[in-house]
């Protein structure tokens, strides 16, 4: 059985096709700059190709997707008949949806209810989405959501110290992100650990950046809340603010308040801290180089990761296993090394050389043998999570 997985942004459309009896990748790219000129397709499949393309809409941009995918010289089937079914990742489920659900006329009309909670990515699922039912039509398409796996966050965990009635009726409260990621980590630490009950923290942190809490494969906390906004020091996000700073900002700036939080979002973070970049890369040479507010970025970032490891601990009477994942998860051994130096009570040690030395793209144990707490490094893989649940959820 082959699966179509597809994540549509505003102007782009990147896709993967698994063969699922053996969950292989049998071809992925990208269709990029779509309706706004100079596009492309970029596609890995018997070899790699890229194609000057005037994609104008995400409607033309999937066509031409399938073309490239069957194209006798490149392609990797015969015919788009042998896709079965097609995975969208969305980024909002608010709280209609808890879990992956077959897309129909109805289900798509409720995703246009929760567009306010997500409005940068919402849209762009919503075109991805039409464009790929019109052209493809007679297969499930299944739509897979970044906040499904947080919806078992008990009220505790997720409601915000606010009116309860404003609650219930706007549906304020926290949703997290990454919830795609966070399933993929929280699986394979179980394939590791052995047993599905265990206490588990994810720490997804890329240029976005989010930590979970899992206890016995569920989620009982994450940092992100209504918005990707809420939780850890980002690439160019603030994450936790005191609300009152929104307002001292309007008046002592002038702004209104989408400036404001546009700010928030875009120019604040390790970006905003160091003055360098949100890239961990280049705050890592600009540090190394003696750059203060490049390294003040980088020990405030592993900060606040630190303070809500301690906070997830707590909350779950202990850890058994901390997983790092994503860009700089996987691949910043400074961070790692500020977030888990002096945890002794937590009682955990790791291989500080191997930290440094770690291979790349593979999944790596960092803590020591004598450690009461297993420390890994977990590559994550969103794509195959989507496969599966469409898999799943179309087999139905």
């Amino acid at each position: 059985m082959k699966i179509l997985v597809i994540n549509a942004g505003s102007s782009s459309l990147k896709y993967r096709l698994f063969e699922m009896e053996t969950e292989q990748v049998l071809a992925k790219g990208v269709a990029d700059r779509i309706g706004i000129g100079n596009s492309f397709l970029k596609h890995t499949g018997k070899k790699e190709i890229l194609i000057d393309k005037n994609l104008p809409n995400h409607e033309v941009a999937i066509k031409e997707v399938l073309e490239v995918l069957t194209d006798p010289e490149y392609g990797v089937i015969k015919d788009a008949s042998e896709i079965s079914a097609v995975g969208h990742r969305v980024v909002a489920g608010g709280e209609y949806f808890t879990e992956s659900i077959i897309a129909t006329d109805s289900v798509r009309e409720k995703m246009r209810d929760i567009i306010e909670l997500a409005p940068l990515h919402m849209p762009a699922s919503l075109m991805g989405l039409d464009a790929c039912r019109k052209v493809m039509q007679g297969i499930p398409h299944v739509l897979v959501f970044d906040t499904s796996f947080h919806s078992t966050m008990p009220d505790v965990a997720k409601l915000y110290g606010i009116d309860y009635d404003d609650y219930k009726e706007l549906k304020i409260r926290r949703y997290g992100a990454h919830g795609i990621s966070h399933q993929y980590i929280s699986e394979e630490s179980a394939k590791i650990i052995g047993r599905k009950n265990f206490n588990l923290i994810v720490c997804h942190l890329g240029n976005g950046a989010s930590l979970s809490a899992v206890k016995n494969g569920k989620c009982v906390d994450t940092t992100m809340g209504f918005t990707p906004l809420e939780g850890l020091i980002m690439g160019t996000r603030s994450g936790d603010i005191d609300p009152s700073v929104v307002q001292y900002l309007i008046n002592k700036k002038g702004w209104d308040i989408s400036q404001a939080i546009s700010y928030l979002n875009k120019s604040c973070g390790v970006k905003g801290i160091s003055g360098v970049s949100s890239d961990f890369r280049d705050l890592t040479t600009a540090a190394n180089e003696g750059n203060e507010r490049a390294q003040l970025a980088i020990d405030m970032f592993s900060y606040r990761v630190k303070k809500y490891i301690g906070a997830y601990a707590a909350v779950m009477d202990g850890v058994d296993m901390i997983a790092f994942t994503a860009g700089i998860g996987e691949n910043t051994p400074e961070v790692r090394e500020r977030v888990l130096d002096n945890m002794s009570y937590l009682g955990i040690t790791y291989d500080k050389e191997l930290n440094y030395n770690c291979p790349r793209g593979e999944t790596v144990k960092l803590s020591k043998d004598d450690s009461k707490v297993l420390v890994y490094i977990i590559p994550t893989n969103e794509e195959l999570v989507i496969a599966r649940e469409t898999l799943r959820v179309s087999s139905k």
